[in-house]
């Protein structure tokens, strides 16, 4: 009993500071990616918390899943350097000995994980990709900064206003540089305004003209106008079947089994069972020689999360490519994963109690 509270509490602790490294590491690169993407328009700037919570609350099963399997790989590590397990292996207590107290500490961490990515993680990516749209669909005039010269999203046009109301709804001395085909035009006008038709938005342009430039022959056409209507923005918003299958609900993806579908139900299952079986390979990877200063277990143990989490996403896109079933993809990776953690496991303590053994006829001739 005392063994296995000292246990957990110390894989507690290392879970709990591991994880905060974890954070702060994921936390600091998404904050720079954040900022870059509203600096170059793709969000609003306004948005960037929230967003950044939303991605934050998306990745923390992976992060979660890693800091756990870190953390049984030092703790158990520290205990090999320290001779704890020798005396402990002296003692009759093997390593499978140590899988009990490890799984009830590790099974919370697993069940949240579970839930994380059957509920928190398609959520987050819908909100995530709701804010994403609802800036985007904005008109290419509405997102425009009196005084700056902005892109549409297409790419395809050059804004510019001079002044602009508080909404941004109207504006004055309006520029337009617009491509199209072999099409060049320009085109100014002292005011415009934005109109709304059904899931079309026109902008509605006064007193200005136009110079259209044919790039192939030379040709040039200017027209003058007292109102010109251009079409700003035809995107509906994204319907809830159009939502990509990581934005989707996990029941309903179980619904609708379409091969895309089926991969993303994959990933999300594959990564509960990964973090499972991640339990009990930390435990086989986390054996060190304590006359080594070196600490190879760990760099091994990175690794081998590293190998795990791409064959994840290897199954993914087997089964959303439809060469692979669902059921198969799991019980193949999965299965052959826990194989491999439970050989692990005997062979590290058959090895122990077989080097055990050697030493103790040497020590009783040399008494």
């Amino acid at each position: 009993m005392l063994f296995d509270s000292n246990l957990r509490r110390e894989l507690v602790r290392g879970f709990g500071a591991t994880l905060v490294v974890v954070l702060t590491i994921m936390l600091t690169s998404l904050v720079i990616k954040t900022f870059g993407q509203a600096a170059d328009g793709a969000i609003a700037p306004q948005d960037v918390l929230l967003l950044m919570s939303y991605v934050a609350l998306g990745y923390l099963p992976i992060m979660m899943a890693g800091s756990l399997f870190v953390a049984i790989v030092l703790t158990l590590g520290r205990m090999y350097r320290d001779s704890e397990m020798v005396i402990w292996f002296s003692g009759g207590a093997g390593l499978f000995r140590f899988v009990a107290p490890v799984l009830r500490m590790g099974a919370p961490i697993v069940l949240v994980i579970t839930l994380l990515l059957l509920v928190v993680w398609p959520w987050g990516n819908r909100n995530n990709q709701d804010l994403r749209d609802r800036y985007q669909q904005r008109s290419d005039l509405s997102r425009v900064a009196p005084g700056v010269f902005q892109t549409s999203a297409d790419g395809q046009r050059v804004f510019f206003v001079e002044r602009a109301s508080k909404g941004s709804v109207d504006a004055r001395n309006v520029f337009i540089l617009s491509q199209h085909d072999a099409t060049e035009s320009v085109t100014t006008a002292q005011s415009g305004r934005l109109e709304n038709e059904g899931d079309a938005r026109f902008l509605i342009l006064r007193n200005g003209q136009r110079n259209d430039v044919d790039r192939a022959t030379g040709e040039r056409t200017l027209s003058s106008f007292q109102s010109y209507r251009v079409l700003a923005s035809e995107r509906a918003v994204r319907a809830a079947e159009a939502l990509p299958p990581k934005a989707t609900g996990t029941l309903d993806l179980i619904r609708q089994p379409t091969p895309r579908n089926a991969g993303e139900l994959t990933w999300r299952l594959g990564l509960a069972l990964g973090a499972a079986n991640l339990i009990l390979l930390g435990i086989g990877l986390a054996a060190t020689d304590p006359r080594r200063a070196s600490n190879w277990n760990l760099l091994f143990a990175i690794l081998a999360f590293g190998v795990y989490y791409n064959l994840i996403n290897l199954s993914q896109a087997w089964v959303a490519s439809g060469r692979v079933a669902m059921g198969l993809a799991l019980l193949l990776l999965h299965g052959s994963a826990l194989a491999f953690a439970l050989a692990l496991l005997w062979w590290r303590e058959h090895g122990a109690v077989t080097n055990l053994w050697r030493r103790r006829p040497a020590a009783v001739a040399a008494a």
